[in-house]
């Protein structure tokens, strides 16, 4: 019944296609809508199809502009990074060359953004919501740190300024590793006696 129902009420639109359509209820009770009156002597009714109403749907606004806009360039500059740790022309002393990197960024990065460790210019493990990262094995001598604000298709939104670490490594060309040279001095010759 209830199918019937629905069917009906979906074809109702379609006034222009059906002449008129008539109500009826059968033996059973059951209301049934008919595109023709009964044969039967059962009374019919015509229902008066309204017209459908029509709405025309909203314009579509016009697509923003490309990244490109002043709007874009505002909140790139809307962040400022700050490396706190290490300082500028730090030097990591001897040892192994693990160093921690800490960032201080204003704003807090949005919930689709993250942090990215850059090591001269190469980024360093994924981008991540900490503000810290723990670097291991750095090779010696001169680095560049910067840390960006990463989106979540990759694009770099902020970088802060270069932090320029030196790391001082164990060498195997280090003079205190080598072994100073052995003088040996062949004998001396004795003098023969008769």
């Amino acid at each position: 019944m209830s199918r019937l129902l629905l069917l009906v009420l979906l074809v109702l639109p379609l006034g222009s296609l059906a002449q008129a359509v008539y109500r009826t209820t059968d033996a059973q009770g059951n209301v049934v809508f008919t595109d023709s009156p009964p044969a039967n002597a059962t009374p019919a009714d015509r229902v008066e199809i309204r017209p459908t109403n029509t709405v025309q749907p909203p314009p579509i606004p016009p697509r923003p502009a490309s990244d490109n806009t002043p709007n874009a360039e505002a909140e790139v500059a809307a962040y400022t990074l700050t490396i706190t740790e290490p300082a500028n022309e730090t030097t990591i002393p001897m040892g192994p060359g693990n160093f921690s990197v800490s960032v201080d960024v204003s704003p807090a990065p949005q919930s689709a953004e993250n942090l990215q460790l850059f090591l001269n210019g190469e980024p360093q493990g994924e981008p991540q919501r900490a503000s810290t990262w723990s670097l291991t094995n750095v090779n010696r001598g001169q680095h560049d740190l910067t840390v960006g604000v990463i989106d979540d298709a990759g694009q770099t939104l902020a970088t802060s300024p270069a932090v320029r670490v030196f790391v001082m490594r164990p060498s195997v060309n280090s003079p205190a590793r080598s072994t100073p040279p052995v003088n040996i001095r062949p004998p001396r010759p004795q003098p023969i006696s008769n």
